[in-house]
């Protein structure tokens, strides 16, 4: 009788693979296993996150998503835990220039990436255009998504998008609003297009 047993290791290889596939490749398979392996103690590993601009050294469970490790150790909680399922868009940051759910993504395979979060975008002295815009054309009403809006928009600006209102909604459709302000960040993503 052969026995099937996956490790813990194995799990986090594949859970890798697939967070790589899902952000468009950008991480390697290899560089979790070597981050697997850099263990520190009973289930912990060592793992550096560049957030920001700034070198952050953790020792974290594997299991832990970027999104915890921003907000449990990091302390940057701009980044919000909606659905904690890759639905509503409230993590939403930038990984390697790109956007990404952070709920969804291991911590550590976003080792030796540039990480931004709302925290990195901007200040209440020099506002990001994607952040004045929302507050200039009211794109929020209870503010929970609105990080994940304005990262998403930001990233957005980047990517091959069309410029019609179709478009926008379609690029942007990965962020819930529960409270239904897409008229007014419609309108805030247009201003800064037309920037």
């Amino acid at each position: 009788m052969t026995s099937n047993k996956i490790t813990r290791r194995d799990m986090l290889t594949v859970a890798a693979a697939g967070t790589g596939a899902l952000v468009g490749g950008s991480f390697s398979t290899e560089a979790a296993s070597a981050a697997a392996a850099a263990t520190t103690g009973p289930g912990l590993m060592d793992i550096s996150l560049r957030v920001n601009g700034t070198e952050h050294r953790l020792s974290l469970d594997p299991r832990t998503t970027l999104l915890d490790a921003l907000r449990e150790h990091l302390h940057l909680t701009g980044t919000k835990k909606g659905c904690d399922h890759g639905q509503c868009g409230a993590c939403t940051v930038h990984v390697g220039g790109r956007r990404v759910n952070s709920c969804l993504t291991l911590a550590a395979v976003a080792q030796g990436v540039d990480i931004r979060t709302i925290e990195g975008l901007g200040d209440p002295d020099h506002l990001h255009p994607m952040q004045q815009a929302f507050l200039e054309h009211d794109g929020y009403q209870c503010g929970y998504c609105t990080s994940g809006q304005i990262m998403s928009a930001v990233a957005m600006m980047k990517e091959p998008w069309g410029a019609s209102d179709l478009d926008i909604k379609e690029a942007m459709s990965g962020n819930i609003c529960r409270c239904g302000a897409y008229k007014n960040i419609l309108a805030a993503i247009r201003q800064v297009q037309a920037a």
